[in-house]
């Protein structure tokens, strides 16, 4: 007869063993150890299980865990290898004070360099840019962030930027305007416009809008099947749900982008410089 106890400590003893496994292969990827490095190969899964005198199933629960965390990746016909890192993204609360302070800078000045090139530490040339815009009628959603009736005339604006050797944008991005407040000026309705220098906040200058604060709301929740797609997400990542809101001198929300950011490559850094007494 089968000892129920028995049987709890064997499965967490093997637990624990496939958990080890992974930490060792972990710290060796994370520490660039000779045949660990971005691109290299794994020996063979009967060969590996047998070094750490383990079963094959017991060390292929500990590689399934290190490719849900996406340190690894399995080829069919070609084997196991190590993947290399996803650019990192840092996205601080001190870049819409940036982005203001070059909204009047020069065009040259601004052609220099753009946010998602602030967030990753990229140029111009590294990245892979793609901007979408449509006109669409504003939804209950929509009409209330902008406090208008709903039907009224949006632009939308779908954003994804990408690393040149990469295939997955570092994030994508849903942008809002009224049409009437951005009329105007008739070359911010034109997707050939894009990348614009100097980003949003300039494009709101050209029409005699100064942003007066940003406010934005986060939410981590697992990703949409589109989005892990889209994203390149893995299983068991979660995503940042952000909503940013852009108001103006006269307390008017401008502008609104809903972003989603996967939450194994982005590192929210918010500084808040507190009055001294």
């Amino acid at each position: 007869m089968f000892d129920e106890t028995e049987t709890w400590t064997v499965s967490q003893t093997m637990a624990a063993k496939y958990d080890q496994i992974a930490s060792k292969i972990r710290a060796m990827i994370r520490d660039g150890a000779p045949g660990y490095t971005p691109g290299s190969r794994l020996e063979g899964e009967n060969k590996l299980a047998a070094d750490y005198k383990v079963s094959v199933p017991t060390f292929r629960r500990a590689i399934e865990m290190l490719k849900n965390e996406g340190l690894i990746d399995t080829e069919h016909g070609r084997g196991t290898f190590v993947r290399a890192p996803r650019r990192p993204v840092e996205r601080r609360n001190d870049r819409h004070q940036w982005e203001k302070d070059r909204a009047r800078a020069s065009e040259a000045e601004r052609l220099k360099t753009g946010a998602t090139e602030k967030d990753t530490g990229l140029t111009i040339n590294d990245l892979v840019f793609h901007a979408e815009y449509e006109e669409i009628d504003a939804g209950a959603d929509i009409a209330g962030v902008f406090g208008v009736p709903v039907g009224t005339r949006v632009l939308h604006r779908n954003y994804q930027t990408r690393h040149h050797d990469e295939d997955t944008p570092f994030n994508v991005s849903d942008s809002y305007l009224l049409v009437e407040t951005v009329a105007g000026n008739p070359d911010l309705l034109d997707a050939e416009q894009e990348p614009w220098p100097g980003g949003t906040q300039n494009q709101l200058w050209t029409v005699g809008i100064e942003v007066d604060r940003v406010e934005e709301t986060f939410t981590a929740r697992p990703p949409t099947a589109e989005e892990t797609e889209r994203l390149g997400i893995r299983p068991g990542v979660a995503v940042l749900a952000l909503r940013k809101v852009l108001i103006d001198t006269s307390d008017r929300v401008v502008e609104f982008s809903d972003v989603i950011l996967p939450g194994d490559r982005t590192k929210m850094i918010y500084t808040t410089q507190l009055t001294r007494w």
